[in-house]
């Protein structure tokens, strides 16, 4: 036979006791009938609760009186016929005089004593589990109303009563012995003394009461009907990917249970654990979901944890001082003061050095465990051999549970690689020797962002989200986010990544999504925001929402975004960036923006920076970080000067193909800007650092192509009428590299320490010399790439290639 316990929603509302109509229906066989535990209808135990405190406090109670009987009598109404309503009308409103008789003496004497507190409470269970009896008894033959006080008995701490398990499985036994053709309707969370009078059970009672029920009568399993579909990996309201396990061993649900996990409380199982009994964990309102079963053997997993659990608010005591150092019993004396005081620990850490005692508590237990402890140890705290009692409140637990943890390396890395990647700090850390069980306490305002970067360092079976704050709506912001819309799902099958867009701004306005932008409607969402646009704002509100594997994307070339790195970098978030202002200003800002990345372990990736798409960047990071040295690099890196140099050929002349390069959009509305070396200077500067040399911008030395009236030129229409007149000079190039069969190439250099950009006659044995359009080339000469360099080749301009080199810098981040 099985045991069926429904808690709180599923005998919320007549369709969910319609619902487990159909579920018992389902169970109910001839000569195997369930037993059924049932909680109070949902919230009602609170209600009672408020009743009870508003009477003891003088305050009036009937309309709230009025609101339980009316959901009672609700549910009687659309659930029975009218023949057998009034019978059940009749008792519910016995029950609902009784109760008001209690509370109108609550009411009178002021006085609200754990006795009858555990009386008031009782009524909630016994009016569900009468109701759902009767309503049951029309479809069902043989019903029977249980009151579990009578067969369950405890001592007389009343609130959290001890069963006598004994004397209470013989009653079971001899009841249901007697009763065994019957439908057993039961009422949860309450039991009775020796005297009759009503005890409770405490929290989770309810699936005690089916425990006991269980244990007595050697069932075949214990069923905890609930509204989720078992026990999940994480608080599914905090982590979304959360998701239900199919199975765990006692001992892994007591952990995940202790450290938050609502779904069973750990003392429920302690009678089906002692008998080997299955707990089966299923949802009321998805009833074909297999759930969870909890067993004493559970077949093999591949996963490496089961679960993490949290407890959302606790405060801490920290304890140190040379006085504790060596000092026999001092633990002891410390522990069994609060325990005398009934204050529970959920956690305690302890130096090694026994310098120091961390222990955490329920917040509303904090101040007065400060007061005993201050009063118990005031000697030494007077002597100095105690430091003052450090109390930290707002704080959580987290804990990753599984078995599989025992004895498997990389356990507590992981864990501790995910909290520091994402800026998580830990105030303690607790193991027990059977590494079932890693619990850490953190700050509550991080919980969420450290569960999620957990729950996604452990469940690598699962897509990693990134969260990506973007600056940039044009061209290279645009297009990134149409590449990434229509890379989704090849991201999600062969990366493992998930990509949100959780905020965008441009010069005009900004808008933000925790749960991400949709990018179909993006320009729509944003052009609809009432959120003007504010930097100092955007890196605010970025370090408010406090996500997880955050990445912030600059893809401006304005500076401004730039005197943010750092702050962001402190928040531990990386930055992944096609603006090269950062990289080429002063080697101080340069270095500190790799320091400040490296010391809070995020990355800062910015290979549009030097050859937009192409792999520039990460091959000479590679050559390096593999014990190769660089002898030289040469490069052409200047898309619009490559066009320019390599359409000034036959019988063209110089000013029609740099107005060409303007009119093809290759350039900066003054071609000068280009023309200038400025940029391609900026680009060298960046690998000259990469390369090892701590080198300005002074130090690049840069050939100017254009003669001086052309760069004092006025205006751009100046600049080009002089351009024009200088054609005999450009010609005289072009001619020149001609007859020695040469052609002309703006080249940058970087070798034994040195740097510089120059105009250079190149023949077909130089890998410059095939350059074709607007394409970018580097050549790495190295110890290992001496003979014949490495090198790279490819567009270096345009909007599809640097998107989809932030594209891939952005991937990078994922893969770390």
């Amino acid at each position: 036979m099985k045991i069926l316990k429904f808690g709180g929603t599923s005998v919320g509302s007549v369709s969910s006791i319609q619902t487990l109509l159909n579920i018992l229906k389902a169970e109910d066989t001839p000569g195997n009938r369930p037993v059924v535990v049932l909680s109070a209808m949902g919230g009602v135990t609170n209600l009672l609760v408020s009743m009870a405190e508003d009477a003891a406090n003088g305050k009036e109670f009937t309309a709230k009186l009025a609101e339980l009987e009316k959901r009672h009598f609700d549910a009687v109404k659309a659930l029975l016929t009218v023949q057998n309503q009034n019978p059940a009308y009749t008792r519910l409103k016995i029950n609902f005089n009784h109760l008001e008789e209690l509370l109108q003496g609550v009411l009178t004497l002021r006085e609200l004593t754990p006795k009858t507190r555990d009386q008031i409470l009782s009524y909630g269970e016994r009016c569900s589990a009468l109701m759902v009896s009767k309503i049951a008894a029309q479809h069902f033959n043989d019903v029977l109303f249980v009151d579990a006080s009578e067969l369950i008995k405890t001592d007389s701490a009343f609130g959290q009563a001890k069963v006598n398990n004994e004397l209470s499985h013989l009653l079971i036994k001899t009841f249901y012995q007697q009763n065994s053709d019957k439908l057993l309707i039961v009422t949860g969370f309450i039991a009775g003394n020796d005297a009759g009078q009503i005890t409770t059970l405490g929290r989770g009672g309810s699936d005690y009461t089916a425990a006991i029920f269980g244990s007595a009568l050697n069932a075949e399993e214990i069923q905890i009907w609930t509204d989720v579909n078992g026990m999940m990996t994480a608080d599914p309201r905090m982590v979304q990917k959360a998701f239900p396990l199919e199975e765990l061993t006692y001992t892994e649900a007591m952990e995940l249970s202790y450290f938050g996990a609502k779904v069973i409380y750990p003392p429920t199982m302690i009678p089906a654990f002692l008998k080997k009994i299955p707990i089966v964990i299923k949802n009321t309102f998805e009833p074909a979901f297999a759930g969870t079963v909890i067993r004493h053997d559970c077949k093999a997993s591949n996963l490496p944890i089961k679960g993490i659990s949290s407890i959302n608010n606790i405060s801490i005591l920290n304890l140190e001082g040379s006085g504790m150092v060596g000092k026999s019993g001092f633990s002891g004396r410390l522990f069994s003061l609060l325990a005398r005081e009934q204050i529970n620990i959920i956690l305690i850490t302890q130096s090694s050095s026994e310098h120091s005692i961390t222990f955490a508590v329920q917040p509303n237990e904090v101040d007065k465990a400060k007061l005993l402890i201050e009063q118990e140890f005031e000697l030494e705290l007077l002597a100095n051999k105690l430091e003052p009692l450090v109390v930290e409140k707002d704080q959580a637990i987290l804990a990753v549970v599984g078995e599989n943890m025992k004895q498997t390396p990389g356990m507590s890395g992981k864990l501790f690689h995910a909290l520091g990647r994402n800026g998580v700090n830990v105030r303690a850390i607790a193991q027990g020797s059977s590494e079932y069980n890693i619990s850490v306490i953190i700050s509550a305002h991080d919980l969420a962002k450290a569960l999620n970067a957990v729950h996604d360092a452990f469940f690598i079976e699962l897509t990693k989200t990134l969260h990506a704050f973007c600056l940039g709506t044009g061209n290279i912001g645009k297009t990134l986010f149409n590449q990434l819309n229509a890379h989704t799902d090849f991201l999600q099958k062969n990366n493992g990544i998930q990509v949100k867009i959780a905020g965008i701004s441009n010069t005009r306005k900004m808008v933000f999504n925790a749960d991400g932008l949709s990018l179909d409607t993006w320009q729509d969402d944003l052009q609809a925001s009432d959120n003007v646009a504010d930097l100092r704002v955007f890196i605010s509100k970025m370090k408010e929402m406090n996500l997880p594997n955050c990445v912030f994307i600059d893809n401006t070339a304005s500076p401004q975004p730039i005197a943010f790195y750092e702050e962001v970098f402190k928040s531990n978030i990386s930055v992944v960036t096609c603006n090269k202002i950062g990289n080429s200003a002063s080697f101080a800002q340069y270095k500190t923006f790799r320091d400040t990345a490296r010391k809070h372990g995020v990355d800062f990736f910015y290979e549009t920076n030097v050859g937009a798409g192409l792999p520039i960047i990460r091959t000479l990071k590679d050559l390096m970080s593999s014990g190769d040295r660089i002898q030289r690099i040469e490069a052409i890196l200047s898309g619009t000067i490559s066009f320019i140099f390599n359409h000034f050929k036959g019988d063209a002349n110089f000013h029609d193909v740099v107005k060409e390069a303007q009119e093809k959009g290759y350039t900066e509305p003054d071609p000068r800007d280009d023309l200038s070396g400025k940029d391609f200077m900026r680009k060298i500067l960046i690998l000259a650092r990469d390369a090892g040399h701590e080198m300005e911008e002074a130090d690049v030395n840069i050939e100017n192509i254009l003669p001086q009236a052309c760069l004092d030129a006025q205006t751009v229409e100046d600049f080009y009428a002089a351009l024009k007149a200088e054609d005999a000079y450009f010609t005289n190039l072009k001619e020149q590299a001609e007859k020695d069969k040469k052609v002309l190439r703006y080249i940058g250099k970087l070798e034994n320490g040195k740097a510089s950009i120059t105009l250079q006659s190149v023949d077909e044995n130089h890998p410059f010399y095939m350059l074709s359009g607007s394409d970018n080339i580097i050549s790495f000469t190295t110890d290992r790439y001496k003979e014949r360099p490495l090198v790279v080749k490819g567009p270096g301009a345009g909007a599809e290639v640097t998107a989809a080199g932030v594209f891939a810098d952005l991937i990078n981040v994922g893969a770390n």
